[in-house]
């Protein structure tokens, strides 16, 4: 056996070309299973993203505070024309999206559980008691898709 790597690039071409040889074909399921996870390289892309442009919870409120004190928390963002408002408490977590819309808003955790809601006329949802670590909410209507920065509920 040559030392290794070899000291010439011909002769370390020569190694790699025989182990590739070697190999044979690919199986179909290898190949059916890189084909799946390649098309999913852009499942978000028809996706807006949109930014997080408020937080309660750094950000002071501009005309004092307005909102319930059951709220722990409200979170807003933007993509554009649409704005995605969330407040969260310890017993769940309400949302509007504007422009009003009715679909279905997901919410992801990290470890890629979701909670799928409907969002009425008026744009309103709400879920059940926020998860613990980094969550991504994703909206979508008959008339736009969305999904917000990563962000942690408590």
């Amino acid at each position: 056996m040559e030392q290794w790597p070899p000291a010439r690039d011909d002769a370390l071409l020569t190694e790699l070309g025989a182990a590739l040889r070697g190999l044979g074909p690919v199986p179909e399921e290898f190949l059916d299973a890189a084909l799946a996870a390649f098309s999913w390289r852009t499942v978000d892309a028809e996706l807006a993203i949109a930014e997080l442009t408020f937080d309660s919870a750094r950000d002071l409120e501009p005309a004092g505070p307005t909102r319930s004190t059951a709220v722990d928390r409200t979170l807003t963002f933007r993509s554009g024309p649409v704005i995605v408002e969330i407040e969260v408490t310890a017993s769940g977590v309400v949302g509007q999206l504007s422009p009003p819309c009715p679909g279905r808003v997901s919410a992801r955790t990290a470890d890629g559980q979701y909670e799928d809601v409907p969002v009425d006329t008026l744009g309103l949802f709400s879920m059940g008691v926020p998860p613990v670590g980094p969550v991504q909410f994703r909206a979508t209507t008959d008339r736009y898709g969305v999904r917000t920065a990563w962000v942690s509920l408590r």
